[in-house]
Parts: structure tokens; C-alpha cells; sequence
């Protein structure tokens, strides 16, 4: 079998690996040379980069460009397909950026049949095919809004990692100005400016990842409501409903 760096060396448009990776198991920050599309086909996976943070469940597929520093975390056991996109005609879509797309049936089926091809397909042949329409699929798929900005300065980083961290916990503003050791007001001013929304939209925005990860490993709604700090699960719809125009309910997790 060959090694990854014996597989991204193929002067193949795509190259894809297959990993399973435990609950609890987190890759650090690293990055690559080639654009990265993370798949899990089961489990979800939690995506961190210097600026942003992901939160990446099953029918979802996370786009990151080369070179960009990231970390990978578990929340349960995952199956991982990994694409290498190779190719400067695959990347239509490079912007820099790390984004969240979804994956409809049937680029699920692409992806999960590339990750079954010889390594050294015919580009040519069947393989090819299923390469380029794997790609037109990608550059077809809506990005979903599973992401929330990250801010620069660390006493700033201390509350969002707190937060991502345990996003029920209750503590209120001027306690986490305090964590920041800053005042209120240099606080709301400098999150806003880093991130472009004030900390409790921020926070909100966190905790709707969480409740989306909650429920795709199978959590009920109204546990998944609990579990992310709100004290009813109507509480929870009402606010779900504003931020994605659909009750929980609506969605297969």
C-alpha cells in the first residue's frame, strides 16, 4: 500500500485517502501543500484554523486551501475521506478561504467511489470521468454557515476557547471581560472589530454548531437544547428557526 506522501507525488487531478480515526482523536495544527476536502461519510468532525472555527457533521464536507494551518478534532469516531486536489484546473473554487459546503447523495456516492479507485487511475478511462464530475459536483454544492470567526488577540482567544469549549457556560459579560482582563466596554469594542459580531451573537452562533454536531451523533432535540445551555427546547426552535429559516426538527441530522 502506498504512503500519503507516495500517493500525492501521482500526477492524478485527485487523490483520495481513507482513515478512521477514534473519538477524542485530534490531529494538530498542521497544514499542506495541496487543497484538503474533509469528508467524514460517519461521526463529525470539529475544524479549527488560526481565524475560524468548524463545525463539520455527516451530509457536510469542509473545503481547506493549501497551506493553511489546521486542526482536526473527533467528537465521536469518524470514517474520514480525505480528497488532494492536485490539479490548478481542479481549484475553481480557491479563495484562501476554509468554508463548509454540503454533500447531496450523490456527491456522497463520488466521493466514497474515489476513494475505491486505484491510486494510479486512468485519467483517461471510467476513473477519470468519475474525477471530473466529482469535481463539477464540488464546485455545484451551497456553503452551509457551520463556522464562527476567530479573533487574534489572546486575552479575546481566552473567552472564545472557553466558550467552544463548553458552549453552555452561563457566565455573563463582565465576567468575561474579567477572563479577558479587560473592561467591558474595551471588550465589546475589540470583539466586535475582530470578529466581526458582538459576543453574544458570537456566542449564539456557537452554539448552534454544537447543537447541530449534538444532534447529528443522534441527540434529541430537546437534550441537544439542554446540553448547549437553553432552558426550554422551545426556547431553542424559536432561536434555530431565526437562524436558518427551519425548525430543527426539519432536517435529517
Amino acid at each position: 500500500m502506498k504512503h500519503s506522501h507516495d500517493v500525492l507525488a501521482l500526477d492524478r487531478p485527485v487523490v483520495a485517502l481513507v482513515d478512521e480515526y477514534p473519538a477524542g482523536f485530534v490531529d494538530p495544527m498542521h497544514r499542506h501543500n495541496h487543497v484538503q476536502v474533509l469528508y467524514a461519510s460517519a461521526g463529525v468532525m470539529s475544524v479549527r484554523t488560526r481565524g475560524s472555527s468548524f463545525v463539520v457533521p455527516p451530509q457536510r464536507a469542509v473545503w481547506i486551501p493549501a497551506d493553511v494551518e489546521h486542526e482536526v478534532s473527533c467528537r465521536g469516531d469518524v470514517s474520514l475521506r480525505t480528497l488532494y486536489l492536485t490539479s490548478k484546473d481542479a481549484l475553481t473554487r480557491e479563495t484562501g478561504e476554509c468554508r463548509v459546503f454540503e454533500v447531496s447523495e450523490f456527491l456522497r456516492a463520488l466521493i466514497l467511489e474515489t476513494s475505491r479507485l486505484d491510486p494510479e487511475y486512468d485519467q483517461e478511462g471510467r476513473a477519470g470521468r468519475i474525477i471530473a464530475l466529482l469535481l463539477e459536483e464540488i464546485g455545484r454544492m451551497p456553503e452551509t454557515p457551520y463556522r464562527v470567526s476567530m479573533p487574534s488577540d489572546p486575552r479575546l482567544l481566552r473567552v472564545c476557547e472557553a466558550l467552544l469549549a463548553d458552549p453552555s457556560d452561563p457566565r455573563d459579560l463582565d465576567d468575561w471581560a474579567r477572563l479577558a482582563g479587560m473592561g467591558r466596554r474595551t471588550l465589546t469594542r475589540n470583539f466586535k472589530a475582530e470578529t466581526g459580531m458582538g459576543l453574544a451573537v458570537w456566542r449564539q452562533q456557537v452554539r448552534l454548531m454544537e447543537a447541530i454536531a449534538l444532534m447529528a451523533t443522534g441527540m434529541s432535540i430537546t437534550r441537544a437544547a439542554y446540553e448547549i445551555g437553553y432552558d426550554s427546547p422551545s426556547g431553542f426552535t424559536a432561536m434555530f428557526r431565526r437562524a436558518f429559516g427551519y425548525a430543527p426538527s426539519h432536517r435529517d441530522w
